[in-house]
């Protein structure tokens, strides 16, 4: 049986433009400890292999002391090391991948090409290969067949199921021919759980920490198991901040504050929120400095954006001589025989609709 962690696309010496300058720093210095926890999570867990599948740097050229962190604790996990460059970071001549001593136990493909490591010990085979450029238009796996050897192979690569793009496209049918056991992949920044396509097994375990709010909840890797006859994978989270979208709805609220102290999640305290204010207002252009000073008592970081409407009579129009108020006048006439304040609510809320239709507006008024 083989136990395996599999991780990707850590993006060290991201900037995180979306914070505070001091803010992204201690954010860059959080990731910097990513492969520390990871080095240790294999140990304590007593990992047969780490695979770590591309994108670990943010860039191609990172600072000198972030990659030499990578380096150190690689060589501490206690077991054998792979690493599939990414289009981030891919492996050239002045790649820290090349110009880096690194551990012993740990192998770094370099070719586009399919390299073959046998690892005896472990009775098993690990494939992988590296970009070697910021883009590659070609599936890796294009005519790629394992031996059918009755052995245990695995596969790492940095690529795009189904992709159409430029980052190494990958059709699930290339996956399902090349007869891998596991195929441990990264690029998607989202965990995509254990997929099949044929005989093999295949996963992203999406990124270690969110950078946006385009990467939302909790973040980590897989511990994945592999014998026999199966494979499984286990989530294994391990981020120390998450992105969330909170929204707090102002129409009914004594307050915009009143509002955001009802939406705001109890245990955000390490958490970056954004909080979209909805609903009607009876003012234009909400305070939002306070509200932002209110959020980030309850959490690590926050954006307050203001989507609110100015609160309107639904009925102001019903008098016009136009098609509007001629809706206006009819959902009135229903409203006023509504058999109780359930229907009189749906009745309500296709007012809202219908003068959204009305006034070419994307979303009804709250």
């Amino acid at each position: 049986m083989l136990h395996i962690l599999h991780g990707a696309d850590l993006h060290l010496d991201a900037p995180f433009t979306g914070l505070s300058a001091e803010q992204a720093r201690q954010r860059r210095a959080e990731l910097r400890e990513l492969p520390r926890r990871l080095a240790e999570l294999a140990w304590e867990r007593g990992a047969d292999l780490v695979l770590l599948s591309g994108d670990l740097f943010d860039g191609s050229d990172p600072y000198a002391e972030t990659a030499q962190a990578l380096a150190r604790a690689l060589g501490q996990t206690g077991c054998p090391v792979f690493i599939s460059p990414g289009n981030h970071d891919p492996y050239g001549p002045r790649s820290p991948y090349a110009l880096l001593s690194w551990p012993e136990n740990v192998h770094i493909f370099r070719t586009a090409a399919m390299e073959a490591i046998p690892l005896p010990k472990l009775g098993c085979t690990v494939w992988g290969a590296a970009f070697t450029g910021v883009s590659r238009e070609d599936s890796p796996l294009d005519g790629f067949t394992v031996p059918r050897d009755g052995g245990v192979h695995i596969g790492i690569l940095h690529a795009d199921v189904e992709g159409k793009g430029r980052y190494a496209p990958l059709p699930e049918s290339d996956i399902a021919a090349s007869g891998l056991t596991y195929l441990a992949l990264g690029h998607i920044h989202a965990c995509s759980g254990l997929q099949k396509a044929g005989e093999t097994a295949w996963a992203y375990p999406g990124c270690p920490e969110g950078r946006g709010f385009d990467e939302l909840g909790e973040k980590g890797c897989l511990w994945v198991t592999v014998d026999d006859t199966s494979v499984e994978a286990e989530f294994l989270p391990l981020a120390r901040r998450r992105y969330r979208l909170v929204e707090a709805d102002v129409s009914q609220a004594v307050s915009p504050e009143d509002a955001l102290r009802t939406a705001l999640p109890a245990n955000a305290g390490d958490d970056i929120l954004r909080v979209i204010l909805t609903g009607e207002s009876d003012v234009e252009g909400l305070d939002l400095a306070p509200l932002k000073t209110l959020a980030e008592t309850k959490c690590w970081s926050a954006q307050v954006l203001d989507r609110t409407a100015v609160r309107r009579d639904l009925w102001s129009r019903a008098e016009e001589d136009t098609l509007t108020g001629l809706f206006l006048r009819q959902m009135r006439l229903r409203l006023e025989s509504a058999a109780d304040e359930d229907e009189r609510g749906r009745l309500e809320e296709a007012v809202r609709f219908g003068l959204a239709a009305l006034e070419h507006r994307e979303e009804p008024m709250a």
